[in-house]
């Protein structure tokens, strides 16, 4: 989960969210304008790869999976863990160099596992992962949980050959620790970093995933999202991401938030890259029972729908207020329109933004009531040293200098004080929230005959402040989608004060292959795709 956008419609939303300090980076040189690792973060010769153009290299012989993997740890080593210190890595996998190189021997025999066999990837740390890294949620009270099975997910990478390198940085507990935290910050992590603007936040909570993936760590990443974990975070770093629908992708072995808006979702430079690693992504798991929800709509391959004319004849619905009241966004999201119109799409100006937005307190119960419940069952079967949510918050208090020094765990504890999902007020929360949204959308997209909704995602990214924390602004589309548990997707669509922002499409249940080809469709001819340029400051 990101900051929680629906807590800006409740009284939650005046409560200030901190912000871990960033100091400046001291080995950081001026050059035209941007900041750049002395020696030159540029000059990376993998810098701006795809999996298809790894695939290329590695089946020419020009490198190995191994001489990848090397590169890339090369490069975590010199800007995110020294250099600039983007904190998006928050453990270096010790097998990764091993498996590469078993990739590289079934390679060389002639054996090809699809698209990601040898290629580096990493995950958020709220995955369960059965081998020498940790997964934490970026919690000191988790240090030490080694799981004992992967998750569904990263046995699906596995089979397809994937190499999981390292582990990403999160906003603690997926950001839902605190009412007043910080995006991108966790006690075992620190604070992820912002590769545009350095003491900008990287928004939440799967940070370190986008981290990693925009300044070229990694070739694709994995995120989870409860409410615009994976598109929020995409979006501010200038990258894509997708949250599918809830089903499609296993959560099992995932540290959850909300059995209702959880899943797990593909983070990646590119929408080829990203539809690939959904295509491996999703799958029927019998751990997860809504997954059976997915038999017959799920795809394998869902780059058979990258169309470069996908938005011809679309009829595409944008909120008919104006989102928010910068004119430098206004004016970014009429291009946007305006290139989709060019692309032959017919726009409709519809209502229904503020109908969700009212739904925001009804959300944040249903969340409050299925952490808890989740988390107690997660941890009891759990190599962690606390099973409980109880146990959590009384090893935070224990620790509390190291472990909230600069935020606490009101919303820990106010969902621990919850009654069993058999309570009347959950129910009426779900029945509100879910189910309410899921009709607004609905109704407006079939009264209106829309093929989706679209609309800038987030940001742009606000500053790094610990004093007076988080404070997103008024602009943002990932509620709508995640409260109702429908695909929602981002594509970089330009800049604003030099930082990105997403542009977002979204729709009914399992229209990923509609989505993906009208976002490719969008990025193919808008090419807003801007390489980080690492600013130590705004200023």
């Amino acid at each position: 989960m990101k900051r929680r956008t629906f807590l800006t419609t409740t009284t939650m939303a005046s409560a200030g969210l901190s912000a871990f300090l960033i100091s400046g980076c001291s080995n950081v040189t001026k050059n035209e304008g941007s900041y750049v690792v002395a020696g030159g973060a540029e000059a990376f010769e993998l810098e701006e790869e795809t999996i298809s153009s790894l695939r290329e290299k590695l089946s020419s012989g020009k490198y190995t999976s191994e001489q990848l993997v090397q590169l890339y740890l090369n490069r975590i080593d010199a800007i995110d863990k020294n250099g600039l210190e983007l904190h998006s890595i928050i453990e270096i996998n010790s097998e990764a160099i091993a498996i590469a190189k078993a990739m590289d021997a079934e390679m060389k025999a002639g054996k090809s596992r699809g698209p990601l066999h040898g290629i580096p990837v990493v995950i958020k740390d709220n995955i369960d992962t059965a081998d020498k890294m940790q997964t934490t949620a970026g919690s000191l009270a988790l240090e030490g949980n080694f799981a004992s099975k992967d998750a569904f997910v990263v046995g699906r990478l596995r089979e397809a050959g994937a190499i999981i390198i390292g582990k990403t940085n999160l906003s603690e507990w997926a950001n839902f620790r605190s009412t007043h935290s910080c995006s991108g910050w966790s006690s075992r992590g620190g604070q992820t970093k912002n590769p545009y603007i350095l003491d900008h936040n990287p928004c939440g909570s799967s940070a370190g995933s986008a981290v990693a993936v925009a300044a070229n760590l990694c070739v694709v990443a994995v995120g989870t999202e409860t409410d615009g974990s994976v598109v929020c975070p995409s979006a501010v770093s200038g990258i894509v991401g997708i949250k599918p629908t809830i089903g499609l992708v296993s959560r099992s072995g995932i540290i959850p938030i909300s059995h209702t808006q959880d899943t797990a979702g593909p983070m990646a430079r590119t929408v080829k890259d990203a539809a690939i690693l959904l295509g491996i992504l999703a799958g029927i798991d019998s751990k997860d029972p809504v997954t059976n929800e997915s038999k017959g709509k799920g795809r394998a391959d869902y780059t058979k729908f990258l169309d470069t004319k996908a938005l011809q004849g679309k009829r595409i619905g944008v909120e008919r207020k104006p989102q928010g009241e910068n004119q430098f966004m206004h004016t970014l999201q009429k291009k946007a329109i305006d290139l989709i119109k060019k692309q032959g799409a017919t726009v409709i100006e519809i209502d229904y933004l503020d109908k969700i937005n009212e739904l925001g307190a009804a959300e944040f119960e249903v969340m409050q009531y299925e952490f808890k419940a989740g988390v107690n069952k997660y941890l009891a079967a759990s190599n962690a040293k606390v099973k409980t949510l109880k146990e959590v918050i009384d090893f935070n208090i224990a620790n509390e200098d190291k472990a909230m020094p600069y935020f606490k765990q009101e919303t820990l504890i106010s969902s621990n004080e919850k009654n069993g999902l058999d309570d009347k007020n959950y129910i009426e929360a779900l029945n509100k929230s879910h189910f309410g949204s899921k009709k607004i959308l609905d109704d407006v997209i079939k009264e209106n005959q829309l093929d989706a909704i679209c609309g800038l995602t987030m940001g742009p990214a606000c500053s790094i402040d610990n004093i007076y924390g988080d404070r997103w602004g008024d602009v943002f589309l990932t509620t709508p989608a995640a409260a109702s548990g429908y695909p929602h997707i981002t594509v970089p669509c330009g800049k604003v004060y030099e930082l990105p922002i997403g542009f977002s499409f979204f729709g009914t249940a399992y229209s990923e292959p509609e989505l993906i080809g009208m976002a490719y469709a969008y990025e193919q001819a808008s090419t807003k795709r801007i390489k980080p340029s690492f600013k130590k400051s705004f200023l």
